[in-house]
């Protein structure tokens, strides 16, 4: 015991005398400034700091500070509906614009609608019902000045989908009509509660990587599903993959395709195509691409008139319900087992046309350089969807197609919206009847021209050279709904999204530092081979905040580039490592089991004999680090401003040989 007691005496008196002397040598040494340790928060204030910058980062209060109670009042109802706020300035010229912009989207809409409500398996009035009350919604609601709304073609998919899987759409019609009300309107109240929550953050939990697969995926399944129509194919199966479609209609190429709805698909599409062809080449033939669906259905439809192809086998649209819509409040179901079907069915699909909607409107807000406020768009998302649901509406979103044309047509406002929801009024009303000989081979060949648009091989190409990882996932949402199912593609989607994010906030990224020749900076020595390091000491940067869930990996990550290091210099024959400095810069927060392991880190490293160093820990680390009492642990002298000051201070002689 007592001998134990000298040998203790023995090494505090070295460590003393190793402290005066690096003392002596550092009395020539620049002025090191000490790390700053903030001053005690108030508990509260830092709980409502940290809460407002969760919820309200944007501050949307700001505009009612120092207001009048009047002042206040209108601010508040134009923040709801902010067409209050830009009618004040609304002229004709912009009316001219959005009148035109309004007129084309039109155009495009009604063809696209009643196609796309065969893709929800819905009468073809449900898709014109769907871009009449909506837009008009949204126009007093929405903040985007672009984003053209109504049915889309992956949302109508995801819909049917879901919604074939609980009821069966030809035998139970009515039933299966009133759970897409359901659903429509638990996805309204999704978006709304988002927005109003402020918990818009939520969707960007799905990378942009698995929308990019996703979306392609789900463009190559609705195509193949419009084979039906494209091929005159009667009895087609109900499963969404490639190989029971494929089947389906290979099954039946004998006795099932009809050659004249054949030739009128082709023929349009082809035509369809030629004109998108068209718009690309030359910006300002925008209008081409937009009225072709129009002017194919028109002709299409005049040429079975009078050549009574119907009677040849040609599938035709038949009767479209005339009107305007009627109120569906009394079909939602609020009761019984429906209920929680049409709920569930109803968060994904508000969730995947938020996403939609919120990406389409960010990308023409940066275009025209002003600020989409991303909870508004949810609550007037939702709004328009929670009102549709009562008035005979499936879920509507933001186009990216209608909206492009939007965009090129010169919109100014959501006017364009109203606009274009009064031209859908005035069908409904006057011309639904014209539709009765529209053949479906060109429905189908207007929704797969305009899908081809979902897949974006360029992304997927830069996807691929910037993270492999994404690549991967990308790739799993796209095999997941081409090769499964629209809702298993999703899953696998959400299921990579967050893998990707656990394994970044549970392997972080840690990097050796060196010394930058002729310098005091000291950076990554794989990405400067240049870079040297100091003899008797390992400089580890740990890039990520040390919370419960990465906390042992840093620390066993830290004692392997140690123990790396140490094999490297005995095999050298060099000095052994005496000091290990940890770079604190990137370590944004850290929580007690961060603590925990740097203590465990620092009983490691006294084990070995290396002495532990901290360089620029922030506030927030460095309040922990005092409040826990690990400074006092590691001592309050080893904690330095910048790595160059723990170095002169550990290792002056190799800083003045260098």
């Amino acid at each position: 015991m007592a001998h134990h007691t000298d040998e203790e005496l023995e090494t505090k008196e070295m460590d003393v005398k190793s402290f005066s002397s690096s003392q002596r040598q550092a009395t020539s040494l620049p002025y090191i400034h000490k790390v700053g340790v903030p001053p005690k928060q108030n508990l509260f204030k830092e709980f409502t700091t940290a809460a407002k910058e969760t919820f309200l980062s944007d501050d949307p209060l700001r505009h009612f500070k120092g207001q009048s109670g009047p002042r206040k009042f209108i601010l508040g109802l134009q923040a709801i509906f902010p067409i209050l706020e830009w009618a004040q300035s609304y002229n004709l010229k912009k009316f001219r614009g959005d009148l035109i912009a309004g007129l084309t989207i039109a155009s495009l809409c009604i063809p696209q609608d009643i196609g796309y409500s065969k893709l929800a398996n819905l009468p073809p009035q449900y898709g014109l019902y769907s871009s009449f009350v909506p837009p008009l919604i949204y126009a007093f609601m929405g903040s985007s000045r672009d984003i053209a709304i109504g049915p889309v073609a992956v949302v109508s998919l995801l819909l049917g989908t879901l919604l074939q899987n609980e009821i069966d759409p030809t035998k139970n019609a009515a039933e299966y009509l009133r759970l897409a009300f359901t659903a429509t309107f638990f996805a309204g109240i999704t978006q709304v509660t988002l927005g109003f929550l402020r918990l818009g953050f939520l969707i960007d939990f799905l990378s942009h990587a698995a929308v990019v697969g996703f979306m392609a995926g789900a463009a190559i399944t609705i195509a193949l599903q419009q084979l039906k129509g494209f091929l005159g194919i009667a009895s087609f199966t109900k499963k969404t993959d490639i190989v029971s479609v494929m089947h389906s209609v290979f099954g039946s190429a004998h006795h099932g395709w009809n050659w004249q709805t054949i030739v009128i698909g082709t023929s349009f599409l082809c035509f369809l195509l030629f004109a998108k062809y068209i718009g690309k080449k030359n910006r300002k033939l925008f209008w081409v691409p937009a009225i072709a669906p129009l002017i194919s259905v028109v002709l299409s439809t005049f040429f079975v008139y009078i050549t009574r192809a119907d009677k040849q086998g040609v599938q035709i649209v038949k009767h479209i319900e005339k009107g305007i819509n009627p109120v569906s409040l009394n079909q939602i179901y609020f009761t019984g087992e429906n209920l929680l079907k049409g709920f569930r069915i109803g968060v994904v699909a508000g969730m995947i046309a938020l996403t939609e909607a919120v990406a389409i409107g960010r990308t023409f807000a940066s275009m025209k350089d002003y600020q989409l406020d991303g909870n508004k768009e949810m609550v007037a998302l939702g709004a328009m969807n929670v009102v549709g649901s009562m008035t005979s509406c499936y879920v509507a979103t933001g186009s990216f197609s209608r909206s492009a044309v939007n965009y090129m047509s010169g919109c100014q406002t959501a006017v364009s919206n109203i606009i274009m929801s009064c031209v859908v009024f005035l069908t409904l009303e006057f011309l639904t009847p014209l539709f009765k000989y529209t053949p479906n081979a060109i429905l189908s060949a207007i929704i797969i021209s305009a899908v081809l648009g979902l897949i974006d091989f360029e992304a997927v190409v830069l996807i691929w050279k910037i993270d492999k990882f994404d690549f991967i996932a990308c790739m799993g949402a796209f095999f997941g709904v081409v090769f499964a199912s629209v809702e298993m593609g999703l899953l696998i989607a959400v299921s990579i999204s967050f893998a990707k994010i656990l394994l970044q906030v549970t392997r972080p990224r840690t990097a050796m530092l060196g010394r930058i020749p002729r310098t005091n900076v000291y950076r990554n020595i794989q990405q400067y081979p240049e870079a040297t390091k100091v003899p008797g000491v390992l400089i580890v940067r740990v890039d990520s905040a040390i919370y419960f869930s990465n906390s042992n990996y840093i620390k066993e990550r830290i004692l392997r580039w140690l123990t790396d290091e140490e094999e490297l210099l005995k095999a050298a024959y060099l000095p052994k490592i005496q000091f290990l400095i940890v770079e604190m810069s990137p370590v944004t927060d850290i929580d007690t089991s961060g603590i925990h392991a740097l203590e465990e880190l620092l009983s490691s490293l006294r084990k070995r004999d290396v002495q532990l160093v901290l360089a620029n820990p922030g506030r927030t680390v460095i309040d922990k680090l005092f409040a826990s009492d690990f400074a006092n642990s590691i001592g309050e002298n080893k904690i330095f401003l910048t790595v160059a000051d723990a170095v002169v201070t550990c290792a002056p002689k190799s800083v003045e040989e260098a």
